[in-house]
């Protein structure tokens, strides 16, 4: 059993994929920094000194401190029960940039290398030549319509 799990493992396509999990979750918190540390804060400048991280709304006042709250983070030590769309704001610019990065960067790139390749391989012959009358015949016949010769088949 343990021979049979290490060639699974072994196996390119596990390789392939674990080396792929790595460098996306790399490239998530690469993302994550860039939204969180470069493109929100003069979007929330923009919008009048507006810190995403700390919108939220607070549906239930913390047992430990009552509101109102300055930060997200005074309002989660105080026990408050929050809703915290500033974050939720933040994950979709990162899911948003994700995937334009994996669109721009991989799908179409790969489409333009599959087309060039299609356009490149010539099409399947749909006729083939009767070796003795040469005329054009579909290319699953056996036999020609036109001589009824017999034709070897390949």
């Amino acid at each position: 059993m343990l021979q049979d799990f290490k060639a699974f493992i072994m196996r390119g396509n596990v390789i392939d994929m674990a080396v792929g999990i790595i460098i996306g979750i790399a490239f998530g918190l690469v993302v994550n920094s860039l939204v969180k540390d470069v493109i929100m804060p003069p979007i929330g400048l923009a919008l009048g000194n507006v810190d995403f991280v700390n919108l939220f709304v607070v549906l239930k006042e913390g047992l430990i401190i009552p509101g109102p709250y300055a930060s997200l983070a005074d309002a989660q030590a105080a026990g408050a029960v929050t809703i915290n769309y500033g974050a939720f704001i933040n994950a979709v610019v990162n899911l948003l940039i994700i995937a334009a990065v994996v669109f721009f960067l991989i799908v179409r790139p790969i489409a333009k290398l599959q087309a060039r390749k299609k356009a490149g391989e010539p099409a399947a012959p749909k006729t083939k030549e009767c070796p003795y009358c040469i005329t054009a015949i579909p290319i699953k016949a056996s036999r020609c319509p036109n001589c009824t010769s017999e034709l070897k088949t390949a």
